[in-house]
This record gives C-alpha cells, sequence and structure tokens, in this order.
C-alpha cells in the first residue's frame, strides 16, 4: 500500500506516465485540475487545495498522484516516494511542441519560462525527492521504473 507523487517540469512525461499506470491496473490522481488544485489569492500561483490533497491523501490504499506545485512539500511526508521525472531542455520542448493533450508551452515566452522553471524549480524538487528517473527514456521503461516503486 504504497503512495508516490510523480513531479517533475512540464513535459516530462507526468500524465503519459499516470495514463499508462492506470492501464496497468493502478490508482492515480492527476492533480491538475480544479478539485485539487486553485489560484493563490493574489493569482500568482496554482497551488493544492490542502483540505483536498490531504483528505485524498488519509485515504487507505495505493495511489499516484502527479504535480508541480510550490505547496508540494507540505505533503512529502504523506508520500512513501517523490519520484522527480527529469529530461534535458531540448526533449522538453521537443515534447511539448508536439503534445496536443495541453496547449502550456506553445508560444515564445512559454518555452522561455520553462526553461527558467528548469534552471530554478528542477534543483527545488531534486533537493526533495527520493527518486529519480530519467523521462527521456521510452515511457515503458519510465512506467516501469515507477511500477517498481508501488
Amino acid at each position: 500500500m504504497r503512495k508516490a507523487l510523480i513531479t517533475g517540469m512540464s513535459g516530462t512525461g507526468k500524465s503519459a506516465v499516470l495514463l499508462e499506470l492506470a492501464k496497468r491496473g493502478h490508482r492515480v490522481i492527476d492533480t491538475d485540475t480544479d478539485e485539487w488544485s486553485e489560484w493563490t489569492g493574489d493569482k500568482t500561483d496554482w497551488i493544492w487545495r490542502a483540505d483536498a490533497m490531504q483528505d485524498l491523501l488519509d485515504q487507505p490504499g495505493s495511489l499516484v498522484v502527479a504535480g508541480c506545485k510550490s505547496n508540494q512539500v507540505d505533503f512529502y511526508d504523506s508520500f512513501d516516494h517523490v519520484v522527480l521525472l527529469s529530461a534535458p531542455a531540448e526533449v522538453l520542448l521537443d515534447r511539448i511542441a508536439q503534445r496536443t493533450s495541453n496547449p502550456y508551452g506553445k508560444k515564445p515566452e512559454e518555452r522561455e519560462e520553462i526553461l527558467g522553471y528548469l534552471k530554478e524549480v528542477e534543483p527545488l524538487l531534486r533537493e526533495g525527492a527520493t527518486v529519480q528517473i530519467d523521462a527521456s527514456q521510452p515511457l515503458d521503461a519510465v512506467v516501469s521504473d515507477v511500477e517498481r516503486l508501488l
């Protein structure tokens, strides 16, 4: 009965990993929705809804959660593993350019923002991660690496 957080920058494959884990029978939650996340009062940060996330994490059973929020560190103690998916900038930008499921990262200013996050945010995620996975591997390999933790 393990709980894992899959985190990482845009384009690392968090959503793709969740979809594949769900196909393999695992309970998964993508937190990038209004059900799990909300804007701060000044609309500058998209964070986890603390009450909703705590209720979710208090439930028994295995669970894989995906997200990358500034307040996720407040919940690290509720996870058995904090898994950082990481890939080089060129891989991320190529994936973002090709994806059709999410419009974020298509505009030049968003691509620059992603590169900035890669330099500033990913090192913070790395500090809190219990496991790091090379997300430039084929999806099946990444999913198998995650699944071994559950």
